[in-house]
């Protein structure tokens, strides 16, 4: 069980379409270095993890990747090459050979030619799956009460079609199973010959094999160990997957002489298994041309920021005229430079779009509670957006939201689609041509104040907004007027729309968020408290919450939260700079989209239900900046940076740098994987072509009409139809602060450790100046740049 255990940590988790985040795919790897996983993934899964080498010579070729930069990977690599330089550039133009995973018995039973095995047991546990993780699209949902293993047990020895299918037996075999996962299991791997050495491996191909389905059962592993409990739904699954193993293997021993070969053959294979995953020659080349490309990339950041044209000095100005905080998300740099280069007056700040603010909400007429914080934190508050007072209206609207969807039942329903259809088709043709013709209008907003529920004890409030407030480095100097700004992104029929909304706030908009926060700090009893806390925050200073929405660049302001009539001038000049720095933002945007001629129309191009790019999202994602602003301030950073305010001198204990690289940098990390995995191994960790797409159960989706579940980001995601939108690197931190306190963290945190130490990020410290000035070379110890 021990190895069992051990194969399910190799599968990172996939949320629900409703509030999907990006995961890193590699999560089950980050103790391996991107050579050994290359090692393990190939092996199992027949997959290259690192771009063609003909993308390292075009670099080369254009200047971009130097000599220089390969030697220094050379000289970094964890695995020895005996290569030097040259050699390695010499290698550029022969790809190697392509990588053929380990059979499974399905694979080898497929082989005889009779039957597509392979296809079968996808089909049936993709059909079981759909079912068994139904999010309330199936109108006739699987029976509750038992095990996942137990429920397939009833459903598969009634299933006729691997009968057909030429499995003769099957149902029988399924019957007679053990009655627990732990029993089928440890049968299953008698039956196979397997020894131990062998099962973590084969149980990580079996469970790989299974796609996203795997994915969605360690995401109920994930989620039951947040709130301290435990899951068996992968295990079930894995055991359900050795049963078919199993069947298929008796069934090859009853094919006589014809099935030698592919017995013989599976021997081989299980002690393969046991064998550990050795990267070839030309998987560590792969992984230095890799590491090469990052340091290009770090290398050519540097310089931007060493070329900046400083638009931020503190003598300039005494007092900003606004003050405006965004998520570090890497489509708010654009917004936050077009901004900024409008007036010296305009301070901007970064900070995890949660704003420290994480709870479980439920908005008005919703019966459902969202986690509104990243997904590595569980809420720890409440909150709601029902008035108080209104309760009576909440349940009113609560009923007629039943009714509208008991409605949608009843239209998909197996009894009266047809019919509904024949009477009520007709009806519909104006809207489809409505919604081909004539986009649809912005969202408007009338959703009330959201508020905590139960609210704040007194020094509660206080104390989490000093915290926010310090984490934010803003502990002084206020504005007027001081923005708290959320995004989201307003797109129609996707169904990854949850994917491009913040990542910080659990794969919803930030708006909720950012209304509680600014609500906390315009509270009387609030600055008050703060004041005692040492944070003097001006009476004139007025709070306001804001939404970016990332595909139009417009921003919406909460005005009826807030009196601002004391702030009507500020309020008139805060809304012309946004109006202009949107349409800046939407000019820069529109150059990378295909079809965006015009960067006006960018929100309806949004807004249009038959586009397949409404933006990029996180496309690009290259480096985070934790540091004051006016090390980057004034640098054109393409929308490819993570920027985080950070003054350590402000830090007592540096406890808002451990949070930053325990939290914001571990989701920027998952962020900048997913695309690279979306991007490079598409068909391992790729959601696959958008057009074909269709929703299983509101969990995910899948490709036609069945099949396994595809996760991460799809591929008009990441390609523009001619080339790759998304670079594939590795993320590079960049952190202004002292050694001795980063190392610490480090060596506290062992989890994030490996991160830095196998090279799943890159993390350089920089000088008073922003310049880079160390390298963090692994085992807690850093190496000065030359």
């Amino acid at each position: 069980m021990e190895a069992a255990q051990a194969a399910q940590r190799q599968i990172p988790p996939a949320f629900p379409l409703a509030a999907t985040v990006a995961v890193n795919p590699f999560l089950g790897q980050t103790g391996l270095t991107l050579a050994q996983t290359a090692a393990r993934l190939g092996r199992l899964a027949g997959v290259r993890i690192t771009p063609p080498r003909s993308i390292f010579a075009a670099k080369l070729a254009d200047g971009d990747l130097t000599r220089d930069d390969i030697a220094q990977a050379l000289a970094a690599s964890p695995e020895p090459l005996a290569l030097d330089a040259g050699a390695v550039i010499a290698r550029l133009g022969a790809e190697p050979a392509g990588l053929q995973a380990l059979p499974t018995v399905a694979t080898l039973a497929t082989a005889l030619g009779d039957w597509d095995f392979e296809a079968l047991v996808t089909d049936r546990m993709g059909a079981f799956c759909a079912a068994l993780f139904d999010e309330g699209q199936a109108l006739w949902p699987l029976a509750k009460g038992r095990s996942v293993y137990a429920t397939w047990q009833l459903n598969g020895s009634h299933d006729l079609t691997p009968e057909i299918m030429g499995l003769t037996g099957f149902g029988t075999f399924v019957a007679a199973a053990p009655d627990t996962a732990q029993g089928a299991l440890l049968r299953a791997v008698s039956t196979l010959g397997l020894t131990g050495e062998a099962l973590e491996s084969y149980f990580h191909q079996l469970l790989l094999g299974l796609g996203g389905w795997a994915q969605a059962a360690r995401y109920r592993l994930w989620e039951a160990e947040l709130a301290g409990g435990t899951d068996a739904t992968l295990l079930d699954l894995l055991a359900i997957r050795l049963v078919w193993e199993e069947a298929l293997f008796l069934h090859l021993a009853q094919q006589g002489s014809k099935a030698e070969a592919a017995l013989l053959k599976w021997r081989q294979t299980a002690a393969a298994h046991a064998q550990p995953a050795l990267p070839t020659e030309d998987m560590v080349i792969d992984a230095v041309l890799q590491e090469a490309s990052e340091r290009a990339a770090q290398r050519k950041l540097s310089g931007k920021l060493a070329a900046r044209k400083t638009s931020i000095a503190a003598s300039a100005v005494q007092r900003p005229a606004v003050q405006a905080a965004f998520c570090i998300d890497v489509r708010s740099e654009v917004f936050r430079r077009a901004l900024e280069s409008l007036d010296p007056a305009i301070r901007t700040l970064g900070f995890a779009g949660f704003f420290g603010i994480g709870t479980s909400h439920r908005g008005f007429a919703s019966s459902r509670a969202e986690k509104r914080l990243p997904v590595l934190l569980q809420p720890a508050r409440f909150s709601c957006s029902t008035p108080e007072g209104a309760e009576k209206a909440d349940r009113t609207a609560r009923i007629a939201a039943r009714a509208k969807r008991a409605f949608g039942r009843f239209r998909q329903a197996a009894v009266s689609s047809f019919a509904f259809v024949e009477a009520a088709g007709p009806l519909y043709a104006a809207k489809l041509v409505k919604d081909a013709l004539l986009p649809a209008s912005p969202a408007a907003d009338a959703t009330p104040a959201p508020r905590f529920d139960p609210p704040l004890a007194p020094d509660q409030a206080v104390a989490t907004a000093a915290t926010v407030l310090r984490a934010m480095s803003l502990t002084e100097g206020f504005a007027r007027i001081v923005l708290i700004a959320g995004h989201g992104s307003d797109v129609r029929n996707n169904l990854h729309s949850s994917a491009l909304q913040c990542g910080a706030c659990g794969g919803h908009s930030g708006e909720v968020n950012a209304r509680l926060l600014a609500s906390l700090l315009n509270d009387p009893a609030v600055r008050e408290g703060l004041g005692a806390e040492g944070i003097a925050v001006p009476e004139d200073t007025l709070f306001l919450a804001g939404l970016h929405d990332t595909a139009s660049d417009g921003v919406t302001l909460y005005e009826g939260d807030v009196d601002a009539s004391a702030h009507a001038q500020d309020l008139a000049q805060l809304k012309d700079w946004l109006a202009s720095a949107g349409a800046l933002a939407r000019a820069e945007r529109a150059e990378k989209l295909p079809g965006a001629e015009r960067q006006q129309a960018m929100g309806v191009r949004a807004r249009d239900w038959s586009q397949t790019r409404p933006e990029w999202g996180l496309a690009g994602c290259a480096a985070f900046i934790a540091a004051p602003r006016q090390h980057s301030a004034g640098a054109d950073l393409g929308g490819r940076v993570f920027l985080h305010d950070y003054v350590a001198d402000k830090d007592e204990g540096f406890r808002v740098l451990e949070l930053i690289l325990t939290a914001p940098v571990v989701v920027a990390s998952w962020i900048s994987l997913q695309y690279y995995g979306s991007a490079v191994v598409p068909q391992l960790f790729g959601a696959g072509n958008k057009l074909l797409h269709n929703a299983a159960g509101g969990m995910g989706v899948v490709e036609g009409n069945g099949g396994l579940l595809r996760t991460g980001l799809t591929w008009q995601s990441v390609h523009d139809g001619e080339k790759l939108m998304h670079e594939p690197l590795r993320l590079t931190v960049m952190v202004e602060a002292p050694e001795k306190a980063v190392l610490d963290i480090l060596s506290r945190h062992p989890g994030v450790r490996a991160l830095f130490d196998q090279r799943w990020l890159h993390l350089l410290l920089l000088d008073g100046e922003g310049k880079p000035v160390s390298r963090y070379a692994g085992g807690l110890s850093f190496s000065p740049l030359g």
